[in-house]
């Protein structure tokens, strides 16, 4: 049997991939312009991104603070056909000598064929929040 997948879905595949490997460009290529990230938590990574640009800069600020160290690893990706696509995923990061390892999920609005919001969420903010917050 052929699997057909969803344009959607590969959309949000090929997103993931670019965000692994650091490719910005190819990242940016999946947004609209106005492209809006809302990220859980209240350190300077969560909160609302708005503009495909800032998004992109958090991302940026986020592989400093990891050290480079930050991997996504994508379990599921789930369309509607609607124009909504739902992605669960495990992400690992380090900071200094702390280490984060934790599932989480996106929610994605898709316009155009093109990424037009996130909602993000994750298995334990207040355990996120302690990570994003450490010194040096």
């Amino acid at each position: 049997m052929t699997h057909h997948e969803h344009p959607d879905a590969d959309l949000i595949r090929r997103g993931y991939e670019a965000f692994s490997k650091g490719d910005m460009e190819a990242l940016a290529a999946t947004m609209t312009s106005d492209c809006t990230h809302h990220a859980p938590g209240t350190t300077r990574f969560g909160g609302h991104f708005k503009g495909r640009d800032n998004v992109l800069a958090m991302f940026g600020e986020m592989f400093e603070y990891t050290g480079g160290s930050m991997r996504v690893e994508l379990k599921g990706v789930y369309p509607d056909g609607r124009g909504h696509v739902i992605s669960t995923h495990k992400f690992y990061a380090e900071h200094g000598d702390r280490g984060i390892e934790m599932n989480g999920a996106m929610f994605f609005t898709i316009i155009g064929g093109k990424v037009s919001d996130v909602d993000e969420c994750v298995e334990d903010i207040t355990e996120l929040d302690a990570f994003y917050s450490l010194d040096g």
